[in-house]
């Protein structure tokens, strides 16, 4: 036949807030993650910006090198003193 459940009182009130303490605890490592996460996008906005100028410095060394291709039929140069290098077989390198 049938049983009858017991019905359970919880006679202890919930609590409506964390403690100051835990408060104060989870803001402050909250606001730390936010700085950290701000941080972070300052730097990636830095690398995108790098990453810029390199591409136009890339860019200009292939237009150097087509140059002096052009003049000097190769863009090998010893960035040291100037020096070209020339092939030893006389084709041009590209």
């Amino acid at each position: 036949m049938g049983t009858k459940k017991d019905k359970v009182i919880d006679l202890k009130p919930k609590a409506t807030n964390i403690t100051d303490e835990q408060l104060g605890r989870l803001q402050q490592v909250v606001n730390s993650i936010n700085g950290i996460q701000f941080e972070i996008g300052k730097l990636e906005a830095q690398k995108h910006s790098y990453l810029h100028r390199l591409a136009g410095s890339q860019d200009e060394v292939a237009i150097l090198q087509d140059e002096l291709n052009k003049e000097y039929g190769t863009f090998d140069v010893d960035l040291k003193d100037g020096t070209i290098n020339y092939p030893e077989d006389g084709e041009p390198r590209n």
